[in-house]
């Protein structure tokens, strides 16, 4: 469904990263490939914010801080917790964006997951579900009527950060070729019964306008 993009449309992008592509310690598939649709997309948008995952060294995420094994699970005091591979360390190469992301009237970077007990996915509140970023503050301000999401990964940080920004009151769309999954164990099929369900839109980047 095409959607005409407004003065007061937001666009969030969600950690596109050096970790999160390929070569990267945490690489999805294809990462890189959302660069150039992101650059495209951002200059469609008057009001653009980009998260950063920002993880302290050891932080609660990491399996090597639990001596387990990457993508496994463990219970810490607000829930399951997946364990992954070091990634994003504050101030490292890999928590860098991507050297060809070229967004430079994005007007706020937020980063996320630097609390070393509490991860993130989410641009709007931590894992605890409890602690909030202030990002949703920000697109207040700022006048924000929509909220589109893009970026690494759709089952992960781009998912949560939509379901946030819906449950905080935003019509949401996923911008799906601006995206890329891990799919961990049937997450993507999952995400996207999670975003119709929760009336979560999903476009094309061609269908903006």
């Amino acid at each position: 469904m095409r959607q005409v993009i407004g003065g007061r449309d937001a666009l969030i992008v969600v950690d596109v990263q050096n970790d999160f592509c390929p070569g990267g310690s945490l690489a999805v598939d294809d990462g890189d490939a959302v660069v150039p649709v992101v650059n495209a997309l951002a200059r469609r948008f008057a009001i653009v914010a980009l998260t950063q995952d920002w993880h302290p060294a050891g932080h609660i995420s990491f399996a090597s801080t639990h001596d387990a094994e990457p993508f496994t699970t463990i219970d810490v005091a607000y829930g399951r917790q997946v364990l992954w591979p070091d990634h994003c360390v504050q101030g490292s190469e890999g928590a860098a964006f991507h050297p060809g992301l070229d967004v430079p009237h994005a007007q706020a970077i937020l980063r996320k997951g630097h609390q070393p007990g509490i991860d993130s996915y989410s641009g709007f509140r931590e894992a605890d579900r409890a602690t909030a970023t202030g990002l949703g503050g920000y697109l207040r301000e700022r006048g924000a009527e929509r909220v589109f999401v893009c970026g690494l990964a759709t089952d992960f940080c781009v998912a949560w950060t939509a379901f946030d920004a819906a449950e905080a009151g935003w019509p949401v769309f996923v911008v799906d070729d601006a995206c890329r999954a891990i799919d961990l164990d049937g997450s993507l099929e999952r995400t996207f019964a999670e975003f119709e369900r929760r009336g979560i839109g999903r476009v094309a980047a061609s269908e903006l306008g």
